[in-house]
Order: C-alpha cells, then structure tokens, then sequence
C-alpha cells in the first residue's frame, strides 16, 4: 500500500515537473525531479519491506516512470533542449514492453541491458539540462546535452528493434490472446 502510494505521488508529480519547465524554474524543476527520484528508491524499498512486491506494482512502478520521463523529456523538447523525437520514443518502448510483458507473461519477460541502460539515461538526460540551470553553471553545454539525447534516442531505437525481431523469432511465441502460434 505504501510502495504503490509512492509510486502515485511520482505520478503525481510529472505535470508539476512539466509546469516548472515550461516557466522556466529550474530549481523548482530540480526539487521536483529529485523528489520523484526518492519515490523511485522509496517505493521498491517499501514493497520489498513490507514483503509485498507484486508484478502489478512492478508494472505500475515502470509505467510511472516512463510517464514522468516522456513528460519532462516532452517539455525539455518544447523548450527546445531535447530532440521531440524522444518523449515519443520513450512512450513507445514502454508500451512494447508492456505489450511484451503479457505475451511471454508465461514465460516471463526477456530483460534487456539495453532496456535497462535507456531506462536510466532517460531519467539522466531529463535532469542533466535542469540540474544544471539550477545551479548555474555551464557544462554540459546544450549542444552537448542535445548530442547526448541523440544518442538515447538512437539506443531507444536498437532497443524496439531489437525487442521487436526477439519476439518475432522466439521460439513458442503465441499470440496475445489467442493461443495460437504466430504465423511468420
């Protein structure tokens, strides 16, 4: 009940970090930011002390993350800081994986290094500009901040593609479902 209360405050959280952006507040922007980090620490903790992790709050816990990282990444684009292709990426390889997570659910879901990696950068490219702004300082600078965006957006890419191809060529893959075996 705690973790999931957590996760919810992060929830929360995203349209405040999309407010303090979009007026151009980075240290309320970086409070925000790190006061949904400590959720995302807190609520694991909390599950795992309670003796209560769930797959449901495994889900719910990911599917948060990607919301309050495509809404600060989204309003980092809109501010021109970050690539618009991103936020859109980044919603697109969770509901891939959420897709993925209920058909191979018997079997459990393949975890990715890549997935895992992008996971964290997404979180790191919405704090670098901001944490940066807030304290006033020049590096990295936006060019690099932007090349570096790039880059997740290029490794996000992989990452679908290559879910993508693992599902089309894994063996016993089944239909959402149905049931049947897929038809190549």
């Amino acid at each position: 009940m705690v973790a999931n209360a957590l996760t919810l405050l992060r929830l929360a959280l995203a349209p405040v970090l999309v407010l303090a952006i979009a007026r151009g507040s980075p240290l309320a922007a970086s409070a925000v930011f790190f006061a949904a980090v400590a959720t995302d620490f807190a609520d694991g903790h909390a599950a795992r002390r309670a003796g209560a992790p769930s797959p449901w709050g495994g889900f719910f816990d990911h599917a948060v993350d990607a919301v309050f990282c495509a809404a600060g990444a989204a309003a980092l684009a809109r501010a021109g800081v970050l690539p618009a292709v991103l936020p859109l990426l980044i919603a697109v390889a969770f509901v891939q994986y959420a897709l993925d997570s209920r058909r191979l659910a018997s079997r459990g879901l393949r975890s990715s290094a890549l997935g895992r990696f992008n996971g964290i950068g997404y979180y790191v490219i919405v704090a670098v500009p901001i944490v940066r702004d807030a304290l006033g300082i020049a590096w990295p600078e936006p060019g690099v901040v932007r090349l570096l965006a790039w880059g997740l957006v290029a490794t996000t890419v992989a990452s679908i593609l290559s879910r993508a191809l693992f599902l089309r060529t894994a063996p016993g893959w089944r239909d959402a479902g149905t049931g049947a075996r897929s038809q190549r």
